[in-house]
């Protein structure tokens, strides 16, 4: 297995927060899935999704897992929240799943200090019910992937920095 650890969970439930608290107190590497698609396409992914669709932006998920696959080593990878359907992705590093209540991760996001920008840029949550259907059918799956579960509901930054660290052996 690559020595990579791999931030799963539904969007909005701190995974680029969390990779760049872990980046900052274990000297880690971070990249971003989405900001790497973003970079490839020279467009946002709420653009891919409106123009290509989500299929296209999937395929292009799957091509970032390749090139992480065959060039990325000791790195922390913070992912997009359907990542994780990507076929290889176990064999990326250890995958640790960001988990929480939809209730928690929607009120963390809509009243947060950037919300209309935060909603923006994750287009699959701007229908509440459809987008609790689609954490209601995740949410088994990311477990059934996932190395490590670390529940970050309520909890600092900080402890949810030394759980990761703690369960991925960090330290």
């Amino acid at each position: 297995m690559k020595k990579n650890i791999i931030l799963i969970g539904f969007m909005g439930v701190g995974k680029g927060v969390s990779a760049r608290a872990l980046s900052k107190q274990y000297d880690l590497f971070i990249i971003d899935t989405d900001d790497l698609i973003e970079s490839k396409e020279n467009r946002k992914i709420k653009r891919i999704f409106e123009e290509d669709g989500e299929p296209y932006f999937r395929a292009l998920e799957q091509e970032t897992a390749d090139w992480i696959e065959d060039h990325v080593e000791g790195t922390l990878i913070s992912c997009g929240g359907g990542f994780y359907k990507v076929d290889n992705l176990s064999a990326l590093g250890k995958v640790v799943l960001l988990e929480a209540s939809f209730e928690w991760i929607y009120n963390r996001i809509v009243n947060s200090e950037n919300a209309e920008k935060k909603l923006i840029k994750r287009p699959l949550f701007g229908n509440y019910e459809e987008a609790k259907k689609l954490y209601d059918k995740r949410e088994k799956q990311y477990r059934s992937v996932a190395d490590v579960v670390v529940n970050v509901e309520d909890k600092s930054l900080d402890k949810i920095v030394k759980e990761i660290a703690k369960k991925t052996k960090l330290r």
